[in-house]
This record gives structure tokens, sequence and C-alpha cells, in this order.
């Protein structure tokens, strides 16, 4: 198995650990007649700081996946200019939408990630 595939197996289970707690959570118009009488227990304010941190995680994993493919896309243009620069104008158009594209999907992410704040 590759670095990059540990890498994201390890992420990928980081994340769903992470975001337990979100799916634990009751609908706010639950009936609370049906359920049976549970004291609240002191790790309710932890789970929500853990509901907390998923969204902040999410916006760190999206950023850095952002930048590394940005970084690896830029990489390969400019490699590929070099070996050929007759068709530069070309290679250099189509990166700057895939980019334009990618850091779209990255905002995107970031907006969803953001929603998971607690007080707004």
């Amino acid at each position: 198995m590759t670095k990059v595939a540990k890498l994201f197996a390890m992420c990928l289970v980081a994340s769903l650990a992470l975001a337990t707690p979100a799916w634990a959570q009751e609908e706010e118009g639950a009936d609370v007649a049906a359920a049976p009488a549970v004291v609240a227990a002191p790790a309710a304010a932890g789970s929500a700081a853990l509901i907390t941190f998923s969204g902040a995680f999410g916006a760190a994993l999206t950023t850095i996946g952002a930048a590394y493919g940005i970084g690896k896309l830029a990489s390969a243009a400019l490699e590929s200019m070099a070996r050929q620069p007759e068709v530069a104008g070309n290679i250099q158009t189509a990166m700057i939408i895939a980019a334009a594209l990618i850091e779209g999907f990255t905002f995107f992410a970031l907006f969803i990630c953001m929603q998971q704040n607690p007080w707004g």
C-alpha cells in the first residue's frame, strides 16, 4: 500500500470517527414523551466540541487536499510547458480552468464544513 493510500485511509477513518457524534444527534422535533427519561451526562458538552471540531477538521482536510491538487496540477503543467513550449498557451489555459474548478469545489466544501458551527 502506498503512502498516499495509507494517508487517505487514515484521514477517512479519523473523519468518520469525529463525525460520529453528529450522526447520533436526535431530531429537534423528536417526541420527548415517547423516549425514556435519561439524565443528561456531562459528556454532552464534549460531543458538542467534537461536532465543532469535525467541521474544522473537514475544512482543514479540504484546504490541504485543494492545495495538494493545485500544486500537482501546476507542477505537471509547468513540466509539460518546458517540454513542449509551442503548446504552452493551450496548457496554461487548461491549467487555469482546472485550478478554477478545484477552487470552486474547495470553497463549496469549506462552506459546508463551516455550517457545523453550533452557535450560528
